[in-house]
């Protein structure tokens, strides 16, 4: 049984992100409830993407958002941080242990070649893997959201994702200028069979079966592999990638 992925397109934890989070939460909620777990559900929240920055602020962040959207919407939840930063820690046997465990692993945002080269095939990205086949929502933001797909740009050139999600490449904080510049980025690195799924600040979608729910403020926008036209869904709505 595998789990359900979120992708965000940044501006998380922050005031507006309710009405994802409040729908992530649920998912969780439902997954957890689907593999029959018992107590409350277990979030972990992986800095790593902001391993450059300020990783224990980012976390922070994320435990605070999540204890008060748990609180708001009646689901007892315990939240805990995973500090994967760095090769050390990425071979951290207690961390691989919480994240395989876990209900919920969510990626904040950050420097979006940080987590494919620091998970990769180490023990918490294998403990990644297991958790989402074992039915875990796992979820990323901006560069976390970037990270779980096929294919993610960074300032240095397009580089394989952990590929949770085959096919596209993700564009958070979207706007089509930004869309262009990093579709002419991975042009010459990335499949020509992949296509590009644009997100807005405080938006996100996450998965239901073969189709993908709308959660947040502002809109997704999907190029499918070749178009130059996208497909925009909103708040509730349904995309199929």
């Amino acid at each position: 049984m595998t789990g359900r992925l979120a992708l965000h397109g940044g501006g998380e934890f922050l005031p507006g992100d309710e009405a994802f989070l409040d729908a992530l939460l649920r998912a969780a909620a439902d997954a957890a409830q689907a593999r029959r777990r018992s107590g409350p559900l277990r979030i972990i929240v992986v800095p790593t993407a902001a391993a450059r920055g300020r990783p224990d602020l980012a976390a922070a962040h994320g435990v605070d958002a999540f204890q008060r959207r748990a609180g708001a919407t009646g689901i007892d939840a315990v939240v805990h941080v995973a500090r994967v930063v760095d090769a050390t820690t990425a071979a951290d046997g207690s961390l691989s242990d919480a994240i395989a465990s876990a209900d919920l692993v969510y990626f904040p945002g950050g420097d979006p070649d940080l987590i494919p080269a620091i998970f990769g095939s180490s023990a918490t990205g294998r403990a990644l893997r297991r958790a989402y086949e074992d039915g875990a929502v796992v979820g990323g933001a901006s560069a976390g959201a970037m990270a779980l797909a096929a294919w993610t740009w960074t300032p240095e050139g397009g580089v394989r994702g952990l590929g949770f999600v085959p096919g596209l490449a993700v564009f958070p904080h979207y706007d089509e200028g930004v869309r262009k510049r990093w579709q002419q980025n991975l042009a010459g690195v990335a499949p020509s069979d992949i296509g590009y799924l644009g997100l807005d600040e405080r938006t996100g979608v996450i998965s239901e079966g073969a189709e993908w729910v709308v959660a947040g403020e502002g809109a997704v926008h999907w190029f499918a592999p070749g178009s130059p036209d996208p497909v925009a869904r909103t708040d509730g709505e349904r995309l199929r990638l």
